[in-house]
């Protein structure tokens, strides 16, 4: 376990070295509190060297990435000057602050690069840091009006990862219920589970007043608890009051005050770094299958990326050429699956591409000629004002049937109400087609301008098609109003309207009853006993017979089948029927 934070430091290190914002997510203890809370003496408190800048209004205003790592000998090193060990920390101090204008500028304005320091000594366990800049409420100098919006947006942008510890330094001479760190941490840790409380200026507080109740967690509870710690004062700063002596008065304070005697043990500079190594070690413990993870699917990703550029040969003279041909073709055979429905990648979440197409053409397109309006009353009333005026001053005659003009009329008005659907089937067709072409470009998003002139060159290809697709369109409608086809079979005329209807009428009818009642039956070889009544029953289909009506009965002759000579059922027809079988007709019908 003693390797994990060296392992997240070196994690660090090769992602600043890359001038990349870490997305990894690393396990890391973010320092947060107000102006004058006491985290740059607690920092330097847990070093045992003054090597942070000081002075009024904002001192860091830069993230500072301390690594602290346990050693035989003491020096200093900065990411940016690889191989310079500082052995003074004096230059330390002066490096940050050169190295904080130089991005910053001079007018205190704030930077979220950071500064990565790391820092061997015997006098440290490891243990990696993050010094935030500190919360202000009012703009100095030439600093900008939301300088405050700044801070907060920066510090944030730390403390909101799930991963990231929150060491919220608040002073207890102030109320701690207006604490700006506890208040931020509130925020993104509202069980209190990420935060560890430190407070300082313990020996300044009003005489007769303690902070025994925050300390043992009882005020403001958090889960990983509270540390008082006792910080030099601003007069043992100037008067280079050594930090090893400050430790041991701080030792002395919590063993002598009677509010915090018993906790003496759990308070102090040593305590926090122990905490704090603890605190991070099983941190990173905790999130390293989960860490893992990430990693593995990131590096499968960026793997797949790679496979792009195998064939990448920076001397090829023609590698411009050809990485761009590929591109373009690759293009293509995107633009080709996705209309085809043949891509690798399928979309489960909408319609797209040829699908969406395919909808257009066989559930838009009908519903569109659905929704047409048709008026039949005014469709009747243009049909007769049609035929007054195509008669003129002539006298219009009742007739049985529509004149040819008027017919022609009245149709070529209602086919030429199929233009908006068609065209309006068009626009949608082309606006799915840029929108895939828009899906496929996004593959060349690393180059901007070569996925910027695709685009608009397919696009106004598309665009080209469209007009003439519409003007194609346009004149097959004009042509199917500019002859009238009456002769087509699917045209339904006077003729096929009489044998449609005939059709109908006699699937209306069926095999209904149509007479039945008593009948004589005279000279039929196959009967005995001469001529005989019997009730009959004629339907469109067969002339039955039975013994009486009680048609239950089982039928004595044969079943007539289908009657073609019945065109229509009148009693001179029945009479001629019954005269074809040798039946006597006798006129007792029900």
């Amino acid at each position: 376990m003693e390797g994990l934070i060296p392992l997240v430091n070196r994690l660090q290190d090769a992602f600043a070295a890359l001038g990349q914002n870490c997305l990894l997510d690393l396990p890391q203890i973010a320092v947060v509190g107000g102006q004058s809370a006491g985290k740059s003496s607690v920092l330097e408190n847990c070093v045992s060297r003054d090597f942070l800048p000081r002075g009024s209004g904002i001192v860091t205003r830069r993230p500072l990435v301390l690594q602290l790592i346990t050693a035989k000998t003491e020096y200093a090193e900065f990411l940016h000057c690889k191989g310079k060990k500082f052995t003074d920390f004096d230059e330390v101090r002066q490096e940050i602050e050169v190295e904080t204008d130089r991005v910053t500028g001079m007018n205190k304005g704030i930077s979220s690069v950071p500064i990565n320091l790391r820092i061997y000594s015997p006098h440290v366990l490891s243990l990696t840091l993050i010094d935030l800049p500190g919360i202000t409420k009012v703009p100095v100098g030439d600093q900008p009006a939301d300088i405050e919006q700044q801070i907060r947006d920066m510090i944030m942008q730390f403390i909101s990862r799930e991963n990231c510890l929150i060491l919220a330094v608040t002073p207890a001479n102030t109320d701690l219920a207006n604490s700006d760190a506890l208040k931020l941490a509130k925020e993104v840790d509202p069980q209190g589970l990420r935060t560890i409380g430190v407070i300082t200026k313990l020996d300044l507080m009003d005489e007769g007043t303690d902070a025994r109740e925050v300390l043992e967690n009882k005020l403001l509870p958090l889960r990983r608890g509270y540390i008082g710690v006792v910080n030099r004062s601003q007069k043992d700063i100037d008067g280079k009051k050594d930090i090893k002596a400050a430790l041991l008065a701080e030792r002395k304070f919590f063993l002598s005050h009677p509010s915090y005697r018993h906790m003496a043990d759990r308070m102090g500079t040593p305590y926090l770094q122990k905490v704090l190594n603890q605190q991070l070690t099983n941190h990173i413990r905790d999130t390293l299958p989960a860490f893992r993870s990430k990693l593995q699917s990131q590096l499968l990703s960026i793997e797949h990326e790679v496979e792009v550029y195998k064939n990448f040969r920076p001397e090829d003279p023609t590698r411009k050429t050809k990485a761009l041909l590929q591109m373009v073709q690759q293009f293509s055979v995107d633009f080709e699956k996705r209309i085809e429905g043949s891509g690798d990648q399928v979309d489960t979440l909408e319609l797209s591409g040829g699908a969406k197409i395919n909808r257009i053409f066989h559930e838009r397109f009908p519903f569109e000629l659905v929704k047409m309006e048709f008026n039949e009353k005014e469709l009747r009333r243009e049909i007769s004002y049609a035929i007054k005026n195509i008669h003129g001053i002539r006298q219009v005659l009742p007739c049985l049937f529509t004149p040819d003009m008027a017919f022609e009329a009245i149709v070529k008005k209602q086919i030429v109400k199929l233009k908006g659907p068609c065209l309006k089937s068009v626009d949608l067709v082309m606006q799915e087609l840029i929108n895939t072409v828009k899906k496929c470009t996004k593959k060349l998003a690393t180059y901007p301008r070569l996925c910027e002139e695709t685009e608009r060159i397919v696009a106004g290809y598309i665009r080209e098609r469209e007009e003439k697709t519409k003007d194609q369109m346009l004149l097959l409608i004009d042509i199917q109003v500019s002859y009238i086809n009456t002769n087509h079979e699917d045209f339904i005329g006077f003729a096929n309207a009489q044998q449609r209807s005939s059709q109908v009428n006699k699937s209306a009818v069926g095999n209904q009853v149509i007479r039945k009642g008593w009948l004589t039956i005279n000279n039929i070889g196959i009967m005995k006993g001469g001529s005989k009544e019997y009730w009959f029953v004629l339907t469109a289909e067969s002339l039955s017979w039975y013994k009486d009506d009680e048609v239950r009965n089982e039928k004595l002759l044969f079943l007539l089948g289908k009657a073609p000579v019945l065109i229509q059922y009148s009693d001179s027809n029945l009479k001629y029927f019954i005269s074809l079988c040798k039946l006597e007709w006798r006129d007792c019908f029900k």
